[in-house]
């Protein structure tokens, strides 16, 4: 019961977040308002945190040439999860199965210094796999995938500390989002045709990411048949409920793709050298991120990431204005806010209850509409009673722009 409780699928339904449709198809879910809102404050937060940590950030197409995916390697040892490609007059273009290879012609777009590296290229960017319809399943498994994606072109010397740093960047998300990381992963190639043939390739990044790993003090297991088909990556595992694992973040340390597309850089002694390309996503796809978001809380989302943070409830119709006013006052503060009155969902209990998963609930009564006040109740269930309604809208200011878990200070 506790499982299905707490699968997001039902979840999502039940709070109007996302939905499907047969006639857009299998793995292609829609995002209604409250969904998006979710999806937008979670794209805004990583964008922030990029930005913070030296990121700047590009867009580029969802389409490529099939020639691009044959120079990085894709076509021929990812075909099979990538979608036929389209005739467009004599040429071929494919829908993405991945970032990196745009970001690639992106460096290379111009001459590039010593003095530039590391540059940190991040894209919150749709990509496409061709997952076969028996895994799909809500937000976890999809078709149209928007990825936090980047990727950091540095020399040698740099490409530890910046793949150190991406685990730190991953860390604090975490932090911030509630999520816990079940295991870390060293991924590593298996036996077969599905891998890069480059040994020395395969031992100097493995050997750079046990580094890493090493130097963050980071338990972790190797797994062999879990790489990229280009290079070991380092895995951030999440465990569901039921207790079934997936990956949520990765970084990766790639001589793969610099070799393929002929990146170059002019070092210190005019001679023209290859960088090193991390890459690394700190929450992974949007949609399998708000999977386990739902399902980590319930439907309880921290309060500065939940699409409604305040629910206002005017007793009766007389209070009605009051109220409108506190919602108005709020989105001036920049909060999501709503009334919900009496002809939206009856009885005052009745609005109570539905409103179970919003942190925050102010009534207005009549007391509290002539004294200026709001009764509030939170989500946990405690009641911290009547407040002015400038001092509830500061208090929630102040924990949604902090990010934190809890909604009131203890007694």
């Amino acid at each position: 019961m506790e499982q299905h409780r707490h699968d997001h699928r039902r979840l999502g339904r039940e709070l109007n977040l996302f939905d499907t449709d047969p006639l857009m198809g299998a793995g292609l879910p829609y995002w209604l308002p409250d969904g998006a809102i979710v999806r937008h404050t979670l794209e805004e937060y990583v964008r922030e945190a990029e930005r913070a940590a030296g990121y700047r950030h590009v867009y580029s197409p969802v389409l490529g040439k099939r020639e691009l995916y044959e120079i990085s390697g894709h076509w021929d040892h990812y075909r099979d999860d990538m979608f036929p490609p389209m005739a467009l007059g004599a040429e071929e273009v494919v829908l993405r199965p991945s970032l990196c290879p745009h970001h690639a012609l992106i460096y290379r777009s111009r001459s590039r210094s010593y003095r530039e590296l590391p540059l940190r290229i991040a894209e919150l960017g749709g990509m496409y796999r061709s997952e076969p319809s028996g895994v799909l399943g809500g937000l976890t498994r999809v078709r149209a995938i928007q990825l936090n994606d980047a990727h950091v072109f540095c020399t040698l010397e740099q490409a530890v500390g910046e793949a150190r740093s991406a685990l730190e960047l991953i860390a604090r998300a975490y932090a911030d989002l509630g999520v816990r990381a079940s295991r870390y992963r060293l991924s590593l190639p298996g036996e077969g045709g599905k891998y890069v043939a480059d040994p020395q390739l395969w031992r100097r990044a493995t050997a750079l990411l046990r580094e890493v790993l090493d130097g963050s003090g980071i338990a972790y297991e190797a797994v062999a048949g879990e790489a990229a088909f280009y290079g070991p990556k380092i895995d951030v595992q999440i465990a569901d409920p039921a207790g079934r694992e997936a990956t949520l973040s990765t970084v990766q340390i790639d001589f793969h793709q610099p070799e393929r597309f002929d990146l170059r850089y002019i070092g210190a002694d005019g001679a023209r050298h290859r960088p090193v390309m991390v890459h690394r996503s700190v929450i992974g796809s949007v949609e399998r991120a708000v999977a386990h978001l739902l399902e980590q809380h319930g439907g309880a989302f921290p309060a500065w990431l939940a699409p409604v943070q305040l629910a206002v409830l005017p007793v009766g119709e007389a209070q009605e204005e009051r109220a409108h006013e506190v919602v108005r006052r709020a989105a001036a503060r920049g909060l999501r806010a709503e009334v919900r009155g009496p002809g939206q969902g009856g009885t005052l209990g009745a609005r109570i209850r539905a409103a179970r998963l919003v942190p925050y609930v102010a009534v207005i009564g009549e007391r509290e509409a002539d004294g200026g006040l709001v009764a509030v109740r939170l989500r946990d269930g405690r009641r911290p009673g009547a407040v002015p309604a400038a001092e509830l809208l500061d208090r929630i200011a102040e924990r949604v722009a902090g990010r934190g878990h809890e909604l009131w200070p203890a007694a």
